[in-house]
């Protein structure tokens, strides 16, 4: 009986631990308007090496007013950029970047981005949820 009791917990345990990344992740049509496309360009001032989404940070300058706006760039997860080459250090403090992607839904300074040109030309795909795998190269 004690036996059964612990394999039910530990089952249960298990399936709660498994299920929490799934509840905290988010769908990109749920916060992300692919109809609404940007290219943002400025130098990269922070970079986040993280699950379940890497994300950078670039000052771009507001074209109308002429002020910095501080934006945030969702990539894919770290693993997926891997596996496509990227490492932590691919994109320098400093770099100036150019970003296509989708705006956030809320119109906070948010875009998932598809492509990054880097400074030297180099066009990179950015791994994210919102990718169109017809698209890919």
């Amino acid at each position: 009986m004690k036996n059964r009791f612990l394999l039910v917990a530990i089952a249960a345990g298990c399936s709660f631990m498994l299920a929490a990344p799934l509840i905290a992740h988010h769908s990109f049509a749920a916060q992300y308007d692919r109809n609404k496309q940007a290219t943002l360009t400025g130098p990269v001032t922070k970079v986040d090496w993280i699950n379940p989404h890497a994300r950078f940070f670039l000052d771009v300058k507001d074209e109308a007013t002429g002020k910095l706006v501080h934006w945030e760039v969702e990539l894919g997860a770290p693993a997926m950029l891997m596996r496509r080459g990227w490492n932590s250090k691919s994109l320098p403090i400093g770099e100036k970047v150019t970003v296509n992607g989708s705006l956030a839904k809320d119109g906070s300074n948010l875009i998932n981005a598809s492509t990054i040109t880097l400074s030297d030309g180099k066009r990179v795909f950015a791994g994210s949820s919102g990718d169109d795998p017809a698209t890919q190269e």
